[in-house]
């Protein structure tokens, strides 16, 4: 293995300080090792290599997101998923930072998609830039994070719906946290998140914030071989697929990348301005969540305009899971895993699986 040390990492910052152009995949992979490898780069450096990859757009190349999301899930802890190489996985996720705080679409979407037969895996955190994250919203709806171990990797077991907490396979992140929160723009590692999910799901929906980088997150998807994607941007900013009119999209099929641009109107489903779907407390987003999962044919007039926000996102997860040929389809599914019940079993799955693991772990 080769020797990390502070002089080595200097030589790698001089590069891409002064020629950003000419710093290569390689050399970013070389430069993570490092970042990664206690006392392998020091604190200065460290500030000053995050910057510099922001202010040369070296993060915003595909070559160099395929080779750091390489980097990172090899030295992330092993996901064993039960009957993973049968089951086309699917993950929807957003980057993050586009400033709207809206409601949780992207979880509650997953376990809607989930109740309608997608075998799906959400890989996620607690909030950085909102007022609930995935992992806030399933805390408050009583959910348990069980965490792998390096020598013992945690089977994932065949549920309809899984998140998996992204610190708890992530370890060496913690130490780059410091330097990440103290910098005024997301780095490399926030953009990454999206495209680190030890399952390695075959499927994806995916959000950015910023329009500039669909084409560049669409063509890292197809490099590290997922199969079918969809990755969006709202006409507004939104790192989802949007409920108050155009949303940018990217598709990927079988190796085919296709611009296309969505709206409500071609899910079936009415415009909403992006207030009526505004976020809260985990608290309060997890009493939403429950109200829209819990009131079979007889949803609150109130929630309509949730509703369809999950709709639309849920219907894009089943189209690229292969369950729905179209998005209004996609809709007719995830509309009756709702009102059948089979979604909020979908939540209650996960939640009882994570509750059976604690208790064998006190029990032993």
């Amino acid at each position: 293995m080769a020797e990390y040390t502070p002089d080595s990492f200097k030589t790698l910052l001089g590069k891409l300080v002064k020629t950003p152009e000419c710093f290569t995949p390689e050399d970013l992979k070389l430069a993570l090792h490092h970042l990664l490898t206690p006392n392998a780069a020091l604190p200065a450096q460290i500030g000053a290599f995050l910057a510099a990859l922001h202010i040369g757009t070296v993060e915003r190349r595909p070559e160099s997101l395929t080779a750091a999301a390489e980097v990172l899930r090899a030295r992330a802890l092993q996901a064993v998923i039960e009957d993973g190489d049968t089951d086309f996985v699917v993950d929807i996720v957003g980057t993050g930072g586009d400033g709207h705080n809206t409601f949780n679409v992207s979880t509650t979407a997953a376990v809607v998609a989930a109740g309608a037969g997608a075998r799906v895996i959400k890989h996620g955190s607690f909030a950085s830039t909102s007022s609930s994250g995935s992992a806030d919203l399933l805390q408050s709806l009583d959910c348990l994070f069980t965490a792998p171990s390096p020598d013992t990797p945690l089977p994932i077991p065949k549920v309809p719906f899984t998140f998996i907490l992204a610190p708890h396979y992530h370890p060496a992140f913690a130490m780059l946290a410091p330097y990440r929160k103290s910098l005024p723009f997301r780095t490399l590692f926030k953009v990454l998140g999206p495209l680190i999910n030890p399952a390695r799901p075959r499927g994806m929906v995916l959000g950015v914030a910023d329009r500039e980088l669909g084409p560049t997150f669409v063509q890292t998807l197809r490099d590290s071989d997922v199969e079918r994607a969809l990755v969006v941007c709202g006409a507004e900013g939104l790192d989802e697929i949007s409920c108050a009119g155009d949303t940018h999209a990217w598709q990927l099929v079988d190796g085919k990348i296709t611009e296309i641009t969505l709206h409500p109107e071609l899910f079936g489903l009415s415009v909403h301005p992006l207030s009526s779907v505004a976020g809260g407390t985990p608290t309060e987003n997890a009493g939403t969540f429950k109200a829209l999962l819990n009131s079979g044919d007889d949803i609150s007039e109130s929630l309509t305009p949730v509703l369809h926000f999950v709709l639309l996102n849920a219907s894009a997860l089943l189209v690229v899971a292969g369950l729905a040929s179209g998005f209004k389809e996609g809709v007719a599914l995830a509309m009756n895993s709702i009102t059948s019940g089979s979604a909020w079993n979908a939540l209650l799955a996960f939640r009882n699986a994570g509750r059976e693991v604690v208790n064998e772990a006190l029990e032993t």
